[in-house]
């Protein structure tokens, strides 16, 4: 169960320039801050800061390499940027504690920046420095289950103490490795932790029509399968020219503790729009992989007919299914 995660709906494009003046200007831009998530208990022998923050990347093949560059140069410009620093001196403590690491497959996980206090200019510079500095890479397949997984873990091994922890995870394609998404999801927020979302759209349409990495509506597979718990949303990247806005425009707000100033919708009720397995589906449609659980049932069941629908994507037949 997603505890009041919300659906955003808005044009990013047409509003991400207006929400970065509001963060300098004022706090009218935005809702007021969600119900906080269950509260870390204190620990004196930790230093306090207001916000946990993990960074989780994809770096998996399916992320072109033009995008995977202005991934990693949008987070460090969004770190050192007045907009991201003016919201770590309004917290409490005036500080976070924040990690990066970049993901692919179940065993594919690589610690790109450890945990570092972020607490003015200098310490912000310093953690943008070690990520444009680190090798640009890439993985095989797409896990974002063992990235939220691991994710979670990295809070134990935390050296700071916060009251919030978030997991900010982007990606462009649907889990197809590992266990289920929903089910590593759940985990976590019953941690207490959050997940919010950037799903890369810019490979939404590709090309070769046997391409079953990327899926229509990544945007809504993250919304409904993906992110969860108070506050949680989504900053879905449409195109290259604002990669490095939105990415900084959904840093400031969840270092605020802040969501865009819209009318959000509870989704926990909702059945999800896009199936939540349609990564493993496609995945063991297109190598005819022949798995017990994956075997097809009688030809009249819901079941069978989803499998059709799933032979169409992969033929590029149908689009949005």
């Amino acid at each position: 169960m997603r505890t009041g995660s919300w659906r955003a709906s808005v044009n990013w494009r047409n509003v991400i320039g207006s929400i970065l003046i509001a963060i300098l200007t004022s706090t009218q831009a935005f809702a007021e801050p969600a119900p906080p998530p269950k509260t870390v208990t204190g620990d004196n022998s930790r230093p306090a800061v207001d916000l946990e923050l993990v960074i989780a990347v994809d770096i998996s093949y399916s992320m072109k390499p033009d995008d995977l560059a202005a991934q990693r140069e949008g987070y460090a410009k969004a770190i050192v940027s007045e907009e991201f620093l003016r919201a770590v001196r309004a917290g409490p403590a005036g500080k976070i504690a924040l990690t990066y690491f970049e993901w692919s497959s179940t065993s594919d996980q690589k610690i790109i920046v450890p945990w570092r206090q972020i607490d003015g200019p200098g310490t912000a510079e310093a953690v943008a420095t070690e990520i444009t500095k680190a090798p640009v890479r890439r993985g095989s397949r797409t896990s974002i289950s063992s990235a939220i997984k691991f994710a979670a873990s990295l809070f134990e091994q935390n050296p700071y103490s916060g009251p919030r922890r978030i997991i900010d995870i982007s990606g462009d394609g649907p889990n197809s490795n590992g266990d289920p998404v929903t089910s590593a999801r759940d985990t976590a927020l019953q941690q207490g932790i959050v997940i919010a979302g950037l799903p890369v759209m810019t490979n939404a349409t590709p090309a070769d029509p046997a391409d079953f990495q990327n899926i229509d509506h990544i945007d809504w597979y993250y919304e409904d399968c993906v992110i969860g718990g108070p506050g949680s949303f989504v900053v879905p990247i449409t195109d290259r020219e604002n990669f490095k806005a939105a990415i900084r425009t959904k840093l400031a707000l969840e270092v605020a503790g802040r969501t865009p100033d819209q009318s959000p919708t509870p989704s926990v009720d909702k059945q999800p729009r896009v199936l939540c397995t349609i990564g493993e589906k496609l995945w063991q449609q297109r190598w005819n992989a022949n798995s017990p659980a994956m075997s097809k049932p009688a030809t009249n069941s819901p079941s069978s007919k989803e499998d059709a629908l799933l032979d169409k994507k992969i033929k590029g037949i149908c689009r949005g299914c």
